[in-house]
């Protein structure tokens, strides 16, 4: 059994200062190769860190034929052993071509973006912040949809919680409003301590396999492992060592202290009327099982949507 796909689902016109010139983003890297229509950018947080962003602008028959109503753009926050690139290879290309803008973040210690001080890459705090701050710099005058997949749900549910919040704690890191938000197989709202403990009950082979594969992260150098983890059974190994490979290069900090985040959990409950929300989640799942995903679903008051017969990575 396996897990929700990401990478196997089927240029910014006005720059703020907040990104570097064009001219500068030849930062060298063998991690991921961009496909057609997709840049790479480095968004100058406050902090002075900077966040890879890889963005793919809608096409251009497309951008005249929906130019009398204009669909918002999408931001994409990827969770665990992920950056930019795990939407960069099927998401984008695919929303980009149906007519949205679509940005895709590597949080920091991740991906190409800067590594923070310290031993972990931040917290819900800091990650939120950080998308914030990027939404307000280039998307303020078009609410995007945020989309998060994994921890990367968590984060944005933390970003729920934060737009009722018109207190800025400084002068760039209000939460912008949204025009919606999409939870991919998220880490539910409690953390994920009752996935933890239901797999150690009811499957407890399985739970000593996602303990061996992501905590002692043998993933990166099981190829079973890491397939049986992530992907798809009938993935071919070239296929799974490329993904394997990525993941290695991609996730140089935890993006967590796991101890102080489940401390700091449940994340606060958003006002009512507030942003419209889509739980989506996969019948074989590997991680986020059923409850998990009814209990998101309870939390925002909207009925979670399973797709059967979906597998893939995380």
């Amino acid at each position: 059994m396996a897990s929700f796909s990401l990478v196997s689902f089927p240029c910014l016109s006005s720059l703020k200062t907040a990104f570097k010139p064009m001219a500068a983003l030849s930062k060298s890297s063998t991690t991921y190769e961009l496909k057609k229509g997709q840049n790479r950018l480095y968004h100058k947080l406050p902090s002075g860190f900077k966040m890879e962003v890889i963005e793919q602008r809608k096409e251009g028959d497309e951008k005249r034929r929906r130019s009398e109503k204009e669909n918002p753009p999408l931001v994409f926050v990827h969770g665990s052993y992920h950056a930019a690139w795990c939407w960069a290879e099927h998401w984008l290309p695919f929303f980009s071509s149906s007519g949205f803008d679509s940005y895709a973040i590597s949080l920091l210690g991740q991906g190409e973006s800067d590594e923070p001080l310290g031993t972990v890459a931040g917290t819900l705090e800091t990650h939120a912040s950080d998308i914030a701050n990027f939404i307000e710099s280039n998307l303020s005058s078009s609410p995007p949809v945020l989309i998060g997949h994994s921890f990367g749900g968590l984060i944005v549910q933390y970003y729920l919680a934060n737009i009722s919040n018109k207190q800025p704690l400084g002068a760039t890191n209000a939460y912008p409003d949204l025009s919606g938000a999409v939870l991919v197989c998220s880490v539910p709202p409690s953390g994920n301590s009752g996935l933890v403990l239901r797999y150690l009950f009811s499957k407890p082979v399985a739970a000593f396999k996602v303990t061996l594969s992501l905590a002692a992260k043998r993933f990166q150098t099981s190829i079973p492992l890491c397939r049986e983890t992530f992907f798809s059974s009938a993935m071919d190994d070239h296929l799974v060592q490329r993904y394997q490979d990525l993941m290695k290069e991609s996730s140089r900090m935890p993006l967590f202290d796991l101890k102080k985040l489940n401390a700091s959990l449940p994340v606060p409950k958003p006002k009512e009327n507030s942003t419209e929300v889509l739980v989506l989640g996969a019948k074989d799942d590997f991680i986020v099982d059923d409850e998990g995903l009814k209990e998101t679903g309870r939390f925002y008051d909207v009925e979670p949507v399973s797709i059967e017969g979906m597998d893939g990575p995380r």
